[in-house]
């Protein structure tokens, strides 16, 4: 009798995860078809970086990422600037010039702020809007969007594009701070549980600071439980949504999240990794053959991934030259001026406009993305370059690589198809 009522509940059990599998009907044929695509950042999230100009304009100092943009600024006249930016930074018209360089994704960063200043932050809000436009735009054009939180109370790293630049993260260290994410992924969800044919992902929380201590790794996972509950089942039922869970590693080893959000009892669930190789003086002294081998490399390492693995970060950038990219105020480790750096070499002809790359540089920018591209879709389930466009960075622009032939009109177009080999 024992044995035939366990027959009949592995009968039942295997039904119940075949119906769940079957009741995820993803929008984009992942598994079959890779992803590949563009960030959308500095729009809705500031950063120094990526817009130089909108921190530069303020005379002040202290005005180091977009907390204090609204913190140390007339509030009327800050939000103008920033009206105006949101009005221009991204278009219809780079949804359009995004569908026609041969992409399907863009991973649209925003914070936890648009939605909630409850306690007392000097952010400005007004950026719903701008993604409610941002998807119909998509919509219109064939793209998917991942909607990417990109900032969280307290800050989830202390990285400026966080929203608030901190010596070290402190989201984790009040449960207040976590309640506040969730509420918003639970927005988030709610806004988008019946439109996965665009928006057939959500991220949670981009790039939580793992390499801070066990605390914040415990507080993610469970933020990871608890917002996949959200995004996966936002009806009142028990309904699912079809909307997918992209998961940042955090910074560990893909192998750190081997049994975690797995099928069976687990579906609709990704890792999104970000693969850079300039934020340390040992990558930045590299050799343009190295980074092309590391590149190469990361092929293994993905294709190990416990789950469907997107690179939703990298560049063909192979220095730290961009101004402002480790800070506004902040030097580079290449080029000596980062504190405590030695000097690799000079930055001129690395960084700024492409008008000023050699002939040289440009075919290595090509043969970088190339290898780059080649391993997160051979092992991985494809790639967000970060970013679309910037002002003064085109090392790091989507946009101006295609402009300036050291990025394909069609990602499928390769120079050098046996790069890796």
């Amino acid at each position: 009798m024992a044995g035939f009522s366990l027959s009949l509940v592995l009968a039942y059990l295997a039904t119940f995860f075949a119906l769940r599998v079957t009741a995820l009907n993803y929008s984009f044929p992942y598994g079959s078809q890779k992803v590949r695509g563009a960030n959308l950042g500095g729009w809705l999230v500031l950063e120094p970086w990526i817009t130089p100009s909108l921190f530069d304009n303020t005379g002040d100092s202290r005005i180091v990422d977009e907390y204090t943009f609204g913190q140390y600024q007339d509030r009327n006249y800050a939000s103008g600037i920033l009206k105006n930016h949101w009005d221009t930074w991204i278009t219809e018209t780079d949804f359009a010039a995004i569908a026609a360089s041969g992409l399907n994704h863009v991973r649209l960063p925003i914070g936890y702020w648009a939605f909630d200043v409850s306690a007392g932050e000097p952010y400005i809000q007004g950026q719903v809007p701008y993604l409610r436009k941002a998807v119909d735009w998509a919509r219109k054009y064939g793209l998917k969007v991942i909607v990417d939180l990109h900032g969280a109370p307290g800050s989830q790293n202390g990285f400026d594009n966080s929203g608030q630049k901190m010596n070290a993260p402190t989201w984790h260290t009040k449960q207040s701070n976590i309640d506040r994410t969730n509420a918003v992924i639970k927005t988030l969800a709610s806004m988008y549980k019946d439109m996965a044919d665009v928006v057939s992902v959500i991220a949670p929380l981009n790039e939580p600071a793992g390499f801070n201590g066990p605390d914040i790794l415990r507080a993610v996972r469970q933020y990871w439980l608890d917002s996949f509950g959200s995004i996966r089942y936002p009806y009142a039922d028990d309904k699912e949504s079809n909307t997918i869970v992209m998961i940042h590693d955090a910074f560990q080893p893909l192998s750190y999240w081997n049994g975690f959000l797995q099928r069976p009892t687990y579906h609709g669930a990704f890792i999104d990794t970000h693969r850079y190789q300039i934020f340390s003086v040992a990558e930045n002294q590299l050799s343009n053959s190295q980074h092309i081998q590391r590149a190469c490399d990361s092929r293994n390492d993905l294709a190990s991934a416990p789950l469907w693995v997107v690179v939703g970060e990298f560049t063909p950038a192979a220095t730290d030259c961009a101004k402002y990219l480790n800070g506004r105020g902040v030097g580079s480790r290449y080029d000596g001026t980062y504190p405590g750096a030695p000097r690799i070499g000079s930055c001129s002809g690395l960084t700024g406009r492409a008008s000023s790359f050699s002939s040289s540089y440009k075919t290595f920018l090509r043969q970088y993305w190339e290898a780059q591209i080649s391993s997160y879709e051979r092992g991985g389930q494809g790639w967000i370059q970060w970013t679309w466009k910037a002002e003064s960075a085109d090392e790091w622009s989507y946009q101006a690589g295609v402009t300036n032939g050291w990025i394909p009109r069609n990602p499928t177009d390769r120079a050098y198809p046996n790069i890796c080999g």
